[in-house]
């Protein structure tokens, strides 16, 4: 069943088959939680996340129409969540501290060094590891977003738009603004 379509996986889970939707899992959950982790900045929530999508993906198989790719389809539902959750938890931010100031410990672990690296190098990378996620948060929401699924997941500005549910040229202005602001504020920095 490897080489089946994600799209022919999609109608198999709406059908009911179990093993078309572990296959789906398995293909996604990888890029899902790193999705989810750079949009929420904890993984924990991440994790919940990536399951509360794929929940859905197996509920709501049936209504995958097959005018888009199905990562597309996927990643709307997992934004939109991602979304509903920072709506939902930024309200408890301000009452109750998550962690002490300077204590990121529900950040996402990233080890930006790679084993052959010295620690002059992994402190470089480390920093402007810091440096570039402290800019992404510092964007907009529909730009993070629009700039992280690009980056990382590889997905033209077309299907950018279908993710955010607005035009292929409004998704080019949140990829083309947030990669500026990106560049100045990283050159201030």
């Amino acid at each position: 069943m490897a080489e089946v379509s994600d799209e022919d996986l999609c109608r198999k889970v709406a059908e009911g088959d179990g093993q078309a939707f572990e296959l789906l899992v398995e293909r996604h959950q990888a890029r899902a939680f790193r999705l989810a982790c750079s949009i929420l900045k904890n993984e924990s929530d991440a994790r919940d996340v990536s399951q509360d999508a794929f929940i859905k993906l197996y509920e709501s198989a049936g209504r995958f129409d097959g005018r888009s790719r199905f990562s597309t389809w996927f990643y709307r539902v997992l934004v939109n969540l991602c979304i509903d959750r920072g709506r939902r938890d930024r309200w408890w931010r301000r009452v109750i501290p998550l962690s002490n100031p300077g204590d990121d410990t529900d950040a996402p672990s990233i080890d930006p060094a790679s084993p052959d690296t010295g620690p002059e190098d992994a402190a470089i990378q480390g920093q402007a590891a810091g440096l570039l996620g402290d800019a992404l948060e510092r964007l907009s929401a529909h730009q993070r977003i629009a700039v992280l699924l690009q980056a990382q997941e590889g997905l033209s500005s077309r299907e950018i738009a279908e993710v955010l549910k607005c035009s292929e040229s409004t998704a080019r202005v949140h990829i083309h603004r947030g990669l500026a602001q990106l560049k100045k504020m990283l050159k201030d920095d």
